[in-house]
């Protein structure tokens, strides 16, 4: 708009400063004239934080319209994190006051607990808060979060490693309509922490703590009974967890729809059984890892659970063909597969599932890593998934690139990752075994 403005007095020489001064003033200027303040602080709600802070500098009218707390209810700094200190936040904090309700710091390390005391004090409406990796900040945060902010719903904490069971404490008895929270890798939280979480967070239907080693049966325990709600669950890495937590689980929150338990090496196929029994709205599975898995499990599950539509099974090495073949007769909405380094799956299992309800209308991922048994035959089985868009063959030394052409022709927009060995790989130096490109070929 400025621009406008200096092509137009460029283009007149005779006016005099007075005319130039008078076109720029805030009052006489065209848009501020013929649209209500009211009307032009709703387009300045569409804008993001750099074009309002651009919009800040063009005139003394438009630094107050555009710097109106209305205009900052959804502020996200992660592309400023390397600049992002305690001062913006408490500025950001004043300024806005009532009306911020979403606010993201993610990666700001330079956050300390004062910043954010004075925006909890100054921003009681907040609903949103995103803190992942503000790495400074400790329990003082979550203690003024408890005191000041009863609407919040939504709070990442993950990678916040200083704080400890006080600040979900603080959560419990400040914060009852927390729906959202992220506590991962936060390692010096522990079951008394969840405990006192779930007595007083009751509206949690999400909850993730990857990496937290010390969360274990007795913690999602109290979670399952006291938030039957929960629909997410994220139990990643939490090397402690057993099939007790997993009943829990099936036996209070029937609403399930996310489960990750992957890297949970104690689970057994009792697990599977029970989430078929409890949990049969689930929809995502992820269980990489857990290597005491078989096809007893996944039929038992399976039978029960048919809105399954994403499965992770990486490292499930026991399982075999059998348990495609339940997949492919009890569950139709399978978008996502991951059977990576699955080592008894072969061409036969990968012909039940071609020839599934779910792999002619919704299969569109379907990951083969390190799958050794896997030949061209089994790409000559999934040729009618029409809806397929992506294939992973890493280390399916069977495969041949004659396969792939030949699927490609069937299905034309696939991506298939795959890569070959050399077909004279180099003499490796010292004698070691041979080493291959990694690089990713996508054919």
């Amino acid at each position: 708009m400025m621009n406008n403005h200096h092509n137009h007095v460029g283009n007149h020489h005779s006016k005099t400063r007075s005319d130039v001064t008078h076109v720029y003033s805030d009052e006489e200027a065209p848009l501020n004239k013929k649209l209500p303040k009211e009307l032009l602080l709703r387009i300045f709600s569409f804008l993001d934080v750099v074009t309002l802070c651009r919009c800040a500098q063009v005139s003394r009218y438009w630094n107050l319209l555009a710097l109106d707390g209305s205009n900052w209810q959804r502020v996200d700094l992660f592309s400023f994190q390397r600049d992002v200190e305690g001062p913006v936040v408490e500025n950001i904090a004043k300024r806005c006051g009532g009306f911020l309700k979403s606010l993201s710091l993610r990666g700001c390390q330079s956050i300390t607990d004062a910043a954010l005391t004075t925006f909890a004090q100054q921003c009681r409406n907040i609903e949103k808060l995103s803190l992942t990796e503000c790495k400074k900040i400790t329990d003082i945060t979550s203690e003024s979060l408890g005191r000041y902010c009863f609407k919040l719903m939504y709070l990442d904490l993950s990678s916040c490693a200083l704080i400890t069971n006080n600040s979900l404490k603080s959560l419990s008895d400040g914060c009852p309509n927390l729906e959202y929270l992220n506590i991962s890798w936060c390692s010096r939280l522990n079951n008394d922490g969840v405990e006192a979480l779930a007595k007083g967070c009751k509206k949690l239907t999400s909850f993730l703590c990857k990496g937290c080693l010390q969360i274990s049966d007795g913690g999602i325990a109290h979670l399952a009974e006291n938030c039957p709600d929960l629909k997410t669950i994220n139990l990643h890495s939490c090397s402690q967890v057993t099939d007790e937590a997993v009943h829990s689980l099936s036996d209070h929150c029937h609403d399930l729809q996310f489960l990750c338990v992957s890297q949970c090496s104690q689970l057994t196929d009792a697990s599977l059984v029970a989430l078929g029994q409890g949990c049969r709205d689930l929809r995502t599975l992820e269980v990489a890892a857990c290597s005491q898995f078989t096809d007893h499990g996944f039929q038992a599950l399976a039978k029960n659970s048919n809105s399954l539509q994403k499965m992770d099974l990486e490292d499930c090495v026991l399982i075999t063909d059998a348990t495609l073949g339940h997949l492919a007769l009890h569950c139709p909405k399978l978008t996502t597969l991951t059977l990576s380094h699955c080592e008894l799956i072969t061409d036969e299992g990968i012909r039940h599932l071609g020839g599934s309800p779910c792999a002619t209308e919704h299969l569109q991922v379907l990951e083969l890593d390190n799958c050794p048994l896997i030949t061209d035959a089994s790409l000559d089985h999934l040729m009618g998934c029409q809806g397929l868009e992506r294939i992973e063959l890493y280390d399916c030394q069977l495969i041949t690139r004659a396969g792939i052409r030949k699927l490609r022709m069937h299905l034309p927009n696939i991506r298939v990752h795959a890569y070959f060995a050399p077909v004279t790989p180099p003499a490796s130096v010292g004698g070691g075994r041979q080493r291959y490109c990694r690089c990713c070929i996508i054919l």
